[in-house]
């Protein structure tokens, strides 16, 4: 296993480990008030750091093209949850839950077509659009926002749902255009 691919799998072991992190938050204690903003650090420069490597070393394999996307997936998935679900910090900052449903419903949105792709034409390769780069990139910065209990952190959700709205818009575009024998 190459180190982009270890970095990635860093990043899927960390999600759980934010998660709880998140449950046990305590204002009382300095490291614990901190760890989820430290752990949500170290899991979003595993990204930057693995696909920087993957690319100037030319360490791109099959498996780090299905666990760098499903590594972030699975983090900022648990990441919207949480934050839903419970306060973290003494601002009581929560992402509200129509960010949520707007990110899970993209999400879903994506692996349903992909499967339906895959079940009628096999493997198709389907990079990440520049839309889909830019909706992580808020996406990541919504959950720092909350973290670090900024107090425009409204302006980062409606951002993230804006662009997970227009990236899955755009998604839907080209998995139609794929379906219909259009690359």
């Amino acid at each position: 296993m190459n180190s982009p691919n270890v970095l990635s799998l860093t990043r899927l072991l960390l999600t759980p480990a934010f998660v709880v992190s998140v449950i046990y938050h305590t204002e009382s204690n300095v490291f614990l008030s901190n760890l989820p903003l430290i752990i949500f650090l170290i899991a979003i420069i595993t990204d930057a750091v693995d696909g920087f490597i993957a690319r100037k070393y030319n360490q791109i394999t099959s498996f780090g093209i299905l666990l760098d996307p499903l590594a972030d997936k699975f983090l900022l998935i648990a990441s919207f949850i949480t934050l839903s679900f419970l306060t973290c910090g003494p601002a009581g900052l929560r992402i509200p839950p129509w960010v949520l449903i707007i990110v899970l419903t993209r999400d879903i949105f994506i692996l349903t077509g992909a499967a339906i792709i895959y079940l009628m034409l096999g493997y198709v390769e389907f990079k990440p659009s520049i839309l889909g780069k830019i909706t992580t990139f808020f996406q990541m910065v919504t959950i720092l926002g909350v973290l670090i209990h900024f107090e425009y952190s409204y302006i980062l959700w409606t951002l993230a749902a804006f662009f997970t709205i227009i990236s899955g818009m755009h998604y839907f575009a080209r998995a139609n255009r794929i379906l219909n024998g259009k690359k």
